[in-house]
Order: C-alpha cells, then structure tokens, then sequence
C-alpha cells in the first residue's frame, strides 16, 4: 500500500462536520461509491473485515488517535457518524485533548 496525500499530516478533529466529509470521501474513494453518513456500510455489503483494518489504520493516522480495546468494536465502524463520534471521543480523551 502507498502512502496517499490524506495521511500525510493529522487533519483537525474539532469540526464534526469536516471529520464526516473527510471519511465520506476516504470510504467513497476506497470503494467507488458514493455513501451517506449514516448507511450502514457493512450491512450493505460494501466493506470487508480487511477494510475495517484500513479503517482503524486511516483513523489512527489521519486523527492522531489510538483505536484500542473496546473501541474496536464493529458498531464504531459501521456508518461514517459513528467513526466521526469515535474520533470525537477519543480526541476529548487523549492527553492535551480538549476534554483533558
């Protein structure tokens, strides 16, 4: 796998908003379609358990987050809301994050 220019720097977590466009087009660019923010993109079929390995990995990456224990559950992955909430949450909590 290349590096791609979306990882080349952690992007701001602040902006919900910016957070869900971001995934949108990262799941939409990976699969070659267009997804709403809350289409279940397991349920659809439109990702594999190998890309949500690319998931936790883009996310980790792209938000200067670590995906561990519990929160590797597959309902955080399953819609782009519930990846933007994970990112949310876990950027509040990490050390030197808002919510410290």
């Amino acid at each position: 796998m290349t590096a791609s220019p979306d990882r080349s720097a952690p992007q701001p977590a602040d902006d919900p908003d910016a957070v869900r466009g971001e995934l949108l087009a990262f799941v939409a660019k990976r699969t070659g379609r267009i997804w709403t923010a809350d289409a279940d993109v397991f349920g659809s079929g439109g990702l594999s358990s190998l890309f949500a390995m690319e998931l936790v990995v883009h996310l980790e990456k792209t938000y200067d987050i670590a995906i561990r224990g519990a929160d590797l559950r597959m309902d955080n992955f399953r819609t782009v809301t519930g990846m933007a909430a994970l990112v949310a949450r876990l950027r509040q909590s990490a050390p030197g994050g808002s919510g410290a």
